[in-house]
């Protein structure tokens, strides 16, 4: 029998403990390590039992949730927290991430989410211990690339409005151009453009057909039957058709169909949506790169520099790069000025050029294949070259090398 999930419940209602141990108790892969009354008895009990998830209430009289977690992510850092809370509020949810916790659960909650919640957590964490290779065989590939597994590239912004879904797709077009194998997933489940802005159908191909398959143990070969392919040689996955069906959208379902894609493609463009929850975090996860969008705006500054505080703590630092999109000194914020602000450098720079992009976004043509020459293409592509590496082409590199308005020397 394969290891069971050891769960320590820490809160100081007695009653919840006992329901909560008892909910537990009906799952086969779920063991109840122990329980705590108080933030003090939980450190103690963790560093006894040692569990794999810590089931940990924000609002205790002596030590609070948040405090105990900042405690058990030093002594005891084997074990993810789960954090619970009648409140839902961004600011619990921020704190409580920042404090090391893996998960956030709103009461009252139900016997389902509770348990997908553990198992999702226990999973994450086991994968950044050491991410197990994909089990399928993989998909023959090009030549130059055929014994490495593609890169897995995700764009997010916290705050919405910073070009992210703009840049995802011009940034998959301008790799293609430099001769990779390139497909582009919209990770927006609810609200997805990707469609919108290549002037794609989904019919009956996206992630609403394409997860629950793979979750029903799916063969992933087959993935690349619910690819949409786009004019510029792209292939796209994209976004349910409708907000409600994003509920069949799993981390597990995800994070299988990723695993699949990056052994087909060199690279796995992912357009995640501008906020946590279990999926977004499962794609971050995932990621060998994170792409992280921002404008000159003081609002999105703050939330990226809030976001970037999150991601230390969940160990995404060392592949977070910075994209400073619609870069234009003209506004009165300087480059210098955002890097003092959020506490590290920008890595990459687009300027901005409201015209030819919005025509582009009108036409659903990427702005890098009908205005190839523009500055903010040559930023894409730069971008696209530094992501995806040289192919040796010497007309697409050598293009790909414009220098950006706040190109670094």
């Amino acid at each position: 029998m394969a290891d069971r999930i050891r769960v320590l419940i820490v809160d100081d209602i007695p009653e919840t403990r006992e329901h909560l141990a008892k909910l537990l108790g009906f799952e086969p892969d779920i063991e109840v390590a122990g329980t705590a009354a108080s933030g003090a008895e939980a450190i103690e009990q963790a560093t006894k039992v040692q569990p794999d998830v810590i089931l940990m209430d924000i609002n205790m009289p002596d030590m609070d949730g948040i405090a105990a977690t900042e405690r058990l992510s030093a002594e005891v850092p084997s074990a993810a927290v789960v954090m619970m809370s009648v409140q839902g509020e961004a600011d619990y949810l921020r704190r409580s991430m920042l404090a090391g916790a893996r998960e956030f659960l709103v009461k009252p909650f139900s016997s389902d989410e509770l348990t997908a919640s553990i198992r999702q957590v226990y999973v994450r964490e086991k994968d950044k211990i050491g991410r197990a290779p994909s089990p399928s065989a993989p998909a023959p590939r090009a030549p130059a690339e055929s014994a490495t597994a593609g890169k897995v590239v995700a764009l997010f912004s916290p705050k919405g409005g910073a070009g992210r879904t703009t840049i995802a797709v011009n940034l998959a077009v301008a790799a293609v151009g430099l001769g990779r194998r390139v497909v582009l997933v919209d990770g927006s489940f609810q609200f997805g453009d990707v469609a919108l802005l290549l002037n794609l159908s989904p019919k009956d191909k996206s992630m609403f057909e394409l997860v629950p398959e793979m979750d029903a143990g799916g063969d992933p070969d087959n993935v690349d039957t619910f690819t949409v392919p786009h004019q510029s040689g792209l292939s796209v996955i994209l976004a349910p058709p409708s907000p409600e069906m994003a509920d069949v959208i799993t981390p597990s379902g995800v994070k299988l169909v990723l695993d699949a894609l990056r052994n087909r493609y060199d690279l796995v463009i992912v357009d995640c949506a501008s906020w946590f929850n279990d999926v977004t975090l499962g794609i971050l996860d995932a990621a060998d790169t994170i792409l992280t969008l921002l404008t000159l705006e003081i609002t999105t500054i703050k939330d990226v520099r809030l976001f970037l505080e999150v991601a230390d703590k969940l160990g995404y630092e060392s592949k977070i790069q910075l994209v400073l999109n619609r870069a234009d000194a003209t506004l009165g914020i300087r480059v210098a000025d955002v890097e003092h602000s959020i506490g590290r450098r920008v890595d990459h720079t687009i300027a901005g050029d409201g015209r030819a992009v919005v025509y582009a976004l009108n036409r659903g043509v990427p702005f890098v294949i009908s205005n190839r020459e523009a500055q903010v293409s040559q930023d894409v592509f730069r971008l696209a070259q530094a992501i995806a590496g040289s192919t040796g082409n010497g007309e697409d590199d050598s293009k790909a090398k414009g220098k950006s308005l706040f190109a670094r020397r």
